[in-house]
């Protein structure tokens, strides 16, 4: 029997924050139990704030995915990233930090002092303990983060795995204020299904790529139509340069066919109907570096 009456359900705003790569989206789109943000093994993958919403018979956590805080890059979009990285962490309830369980690092260090600007309480969040052989190891760790900062509680996790994300989820919920939902409960996320869709495209290219090509890549719908049968999206893919259009092509077209096939089969799983997916890439030089080509290309918002 459900005892939760509108004085005792919690609502609240949480802001994810750490350095690129750290396992941000993977956490929140376990805790969400949908998959709501991008993920992959190359950094600076989520260039975007997103909200992932989290909905039980007690509670609803508004969790803000960002993008990784990162120092030594200076292009356009390298500053954008941060910017909105920075901007999410202003007038949230609770920030969750993730780091890596096997030790502080100099980004860390930077973030942490972002953090300590603001009101909101902090937890740690230390991932990735499945890489950590034996657990007693972890011991120097948490009493270095400990002397580090204040934190609100340490929770260590493995998102990959969901390993100890209860007790996270526990956390958050005990420190969020109490309040009714700010979101209808079958929601899951702020972002339309055209956004979706990018972004899935997007991560199929980028898996199958180098470390440098996809922060030099984007994808953009510039079609969206909902038919009777079936939806039919026409996404660009835009690169910086020829040698890279033929690199994300691939041999015979082989690359761009692979991805294409696996976001047309993924997005058909999200809208729940058939989708016809044509994708093209072009050249635009110097985007990532360029403010406007940022704004038009929808990723400075």
């Amino acid at each position: 029997m459900n005892l939760t009456t509108e004085h005792d359900h919690r609502c609240g705003f949480v802001t994810v924050v750490g350095r690129p790569n750290v396992g941000k989206s993977t956490l929140v789109n376990r805790i969400v139990g949908r998959k709501f943000s991008i993920t992959s093994n190359r950094p600076q993958t989520t260039r975007h704030r997103i909200l992932g919403i989290a909905t039980n018979d007690t509670s609803q956590v508004i969790f803000v995915d960002t993008p990784g805080i990162h120092t030594g890059h200076a292009r356009a979009l390298n500053r954008h990233m941060n910017r909105v990285a920075s901007r999410a962490l202003i007038g949230v309830d609770l920030i969750v930090m993730v780091v890596e369980a096997s030790g502080w690092s100099f980004d860390d260090d930077c973030i942490l002092e972002r953090i300590s600007t603001e009101s909101a309480p902090a937890i740690l969040a230390l991932n990735k303990i499945d890489r950590i052989k034996c657990r007693e190891s972890m011991l120097p760790v948490l009493d270095d983060v400990a002397r580090r900062y204040d934190f609100a509680a340490v929770v260590p996790i493995c998102a990959r795995t969901g390993e100890n994300l209860n007790r996270l989820s526990s956390e958050v919920e005990s420190r969020i204020p109490v309040g009714p939902s700010e979101f209808p409960e079958e929601q899951f996320t702020d972002r339309s299904e055209s956004f979706l869709a990018a972004e899935i495209v997007r991560e199929k290219i980028i898996r199958r790529l180098g470390q440098e090509l996809p922060h030099r890549l984007t994808v953009e719908v510039e079609r969206f139509v909902d038919g009777k049968r079936r939806t039919l999206i026409n996404v660009l893919v835009w690169v910086e340069r020829k040698q890279h259009k033929a690199i994300v092509i691939g041999r015979n077209g082989g690359r761009l066919k692979e991805a294409g096939t696996e976001a047309r089969l993924e997005i058909s799983r999200l809208l729940g109907r058939p989708v016809h997916l044509e994708i093209w890439v072009k050249v635009r030089e110097g985007w990532s570096d360029d403010e406007h080509a940022l704004h038009g290309l929808g990723i400075a918002e």
